[in-house]
């Protein structure tokens, strides 16, 4: 909770930035000048930029002791670098800030008066978004399928933007996960939230780095960390359509006795209940497969990233 002169740790992960990043630290620095009894450090965690990004986070480090700079050995994705950056974090609290500009720094404010109330766990929520309304739309969908699906009530349309006190740090450290689901495990932890919703705005400069595949993976681990249903699903399934097999194949055995001479089965029932029943195999087959996966990666336990250098480490 806050005390007097309390450091707050911003977290920002960066993956060829440069257009972002210096714009990024000038907004961050005039925010906490309005915020007296407030020291701040700015934690840049940088995936193996293949730009200029390193290179001007370290001449804001340069003249900055307050930056700080985690450079990866090689890109080690979206979800372990951020939470990464986050256990190296010193601060009373911590607040997630994207370099894009997706997340409203100004917001950093409202976080922070909401913590002074006594909230450990402030977070951002889009209520729209002026990216594709295409993309919006797929995303909500995604939300509403998780949320029906998870043994617990994840929160719509949070993408892990908000403020996070020092206790719930700790208890997520002590989960000790090596490919975390970081907004499934704020929702786990159970404390109450405080929800500020904001609009999306478009990326300012440059590309977006998702992809499908960092889409699809983010999207899948929030199912197989949070939720039973695809495996019980399939086992269901499994009985459901074996039991409709037997019933269609009793109702053909007897139209065949009764008509014998005029009934003709023929070959195309037989093509196609077999590419159905493939199909719906190879479908849940991939489900046990994303779960085994998921297993695989807990049993290696690998660090979640390897550093190449740090500045401004103590």
């Amino acid at each position: 909770m806050k005390t007097r002169d309390s450091l707050i740790s911003i977290i920002t992960p960066c993956f060829n930035e440069e257009a972002n990043v210096r714009e990024l630290h000038a907004r961050v620095k005039d925010i906490f000048a309005d915020l007296p009894g407030y020291r701040y450090e700015h934690i840049f965690i940088d995936n193996a930029s293949r730009d200029r990004t390193v290179s001007i986070l370290k001449d804001m480090a340069a003249s900055d002791s307050r930056v700080k700079i985690i450079v990866n050995a090689r890109n080690f994705g979206h979800i372990r670098s951020p939470y990464h950056a986050m256990l190296q974090a010193r601060g009373d609290a911590i607040i997630f800030l994207a370099a894009d500009f997706q997340d409203p720094p100004d917001l950093i404010r409202d976080f922070l008066g909401m913590w002074e109330e006594g909230y450990r766990i402030v977070i951002g929520v889009k209520k729209q978004s002026e990216e594709s309304a295409l993309l919006f739309a797929i995303r909500k969908v995604y939300y509403d399928l998780v949320s029906r699906l998870s043994d617990v009530e994840l929160i719509k349309n949070f993408t892990g933007f908000g403020l996070f006190d020092r206790s719930v740090v700790e208890i997520v450290r002590g989960i000790d996960d090596p490919y975390p689901y970081f907004r499934g495990l704020i929702c786990e932890i159970g404390f109450e939230k405080a929800v500020i919703e904001y609009v999306q705005p478009a990326r300012k400069r440059g590309i977006t780095k998702n992809n499908f595949y960092t889409l699809y993976d983010l999207a899948m681990l929030g199912i197989t960390n949070h939720s039973k249903v695809p495996l019980r699903l399939a086992t269901m399934t499994g009985f459901t359509l074996g039991a409709v097999s037997l019933f269609v194949a009793l109702g053909y055995l007897i139209y065949k006795l009764i008509f014998w001479d005029s009934f003709s089965v023929g070959i195309a029932p037989l093509v196609i209940g077999l590419f159905f029943f493939a199909s719906v195999q190879l479908f849940f087959i991939g489900i046990v497969g994303e779960y085994i996966g998921a297993i695989h990666t807990q049993v290696l336990k690998r660090p979640l990233v390897i550093e190449k250098e740090r500045i401004n480490f103590d």
